[in-house]
């Protein structure tokens, strides 16, 4: 168990047995990073304020989700004149990844200097490649999980992939709401044939412009333009794609009035015609949507 920062300690499973050096620490708050059920590891009570978050050391695992709400277990012990111990099995990885973002969002450092700081202290430390990336979408967002935010995502879609591989069951709440079963003052996109509301502005997921036609390059080289350019949106599900997304990787996007073909989807990933690979990819064709604007009327 090593002191990583005024009232945060890293440690493994081991620690939870050492009930004199968590005495000595003063540690108040245990949050453990770990698939096996703490409860079975810490053989006393101790009056601790715990926290489990059951996840298992693979790059698909998700911790970037629990990164927040560690934070303010942390700090409740820390602004309370505790101290807290954040442990996983070796205290290398999982561990090292929730102690690393309390740094960053703390400290207000980038993932490479929160990072090296533990490694000062801790030098076996090392992440596993998902939870970097993870750390480094943290740190895209200034250090706050937002729900809303294009990055957090397109992030939960690639998760999803991941847990429900044969996708014959995705989460509800993966879905936007219907934007034609209610109304808003949000940029809106419509179906160009029937007029029907599809999607929102905010479900739009932006991405960084791609390579172009050098993204094409196995292509016939007649067929290769130098244009960048995005001829799709590339959107989240929204709630009338649900039946035709589940139980398959991919398939036409059609409209949910009129059928006609919208576009396309694949939970594998498709690429933009900017070069960009999307993963996973639910894109709309410009030329088959309208943008749809407010526009207040001032009165005199």
């Amino acid at each position: 168990m090593l002191l990583v920062d005024p009232g945060l300690f890293i440690g493994t499973a081991a620690d939870l047995n050492d009930k004199p050096g968590l005495a000595d620490a003063a540690v108040t708050h245990i949050l453990s990073v770990d698939s096996e059920d703490p409860t079975c590891l810490l053989p006393y009570d101790g009056g601790f304020r715990r926290k489990w978050i059951n996840v298992l050391d693979e790059a698909t695992s998700d911790l970037l989700s629990y990164m927040d709400d560690s934070f303010l277990f942390i700090h409740e012990a820390v602004e309370g004149g505790g101290a807290a111990l954040v442990h996983c099995q070796a205290g290398r990885s999982r561990s090292a990844t929730i102690v690393t973002a309390y740094l960053m969002k703390k400290h207000q450092l980038s993932f490479a200097e929160a990072y090296q700081r533990l490694q000062n202290t801790k030098q076996d430390v090392q992440v596993n490649r998902g939870f970097e990336e993870q750390l480094c979408l943290y740190e895209a967002m200034q250090c706050e999980v937002d729900a809303s935010s294009p990055l957090y995502k397109q992030y939960r879609l690639t998760k999803i992939t991941e847990k429900y591989p044969e996708l014959q069951q995705v989460p509800r709440e993966v879905f936007a709401a219907d934007p034609a079963l209610s109304s808003s003052s949000e940029v809106s996109y419509r179906c160009r044939k029937c007029r029907r509301t599809l999607f929102r502005d905010s479900s739009v997921l932006s991405h960084p412009v791609g390579s172009g036609a050098l993204a094409f390059s196995h292509r016939k080289a007649s067929n290769l333009t130098g244009d960048i350019e995005c001829t799709s949106y590339f959107i989240e599900p929204v709630q009338w794609m649900e039946q035709a997304l589940l139980g398959v990787m991919e398939g036409q996007l059609l409209c949910p009035k009129c059928s006609s073909k919208l576009g396309s989807f694949n939970w594998c990933g498709d690429r933009c015609s900017c070069g960009r690979w999307v993963t996973p990819a639910f894109q709309l064709h410009r030329n088959r949507v309208d943008e749809i604007r407010q526009h207040s009327i001032h009165k005199n």
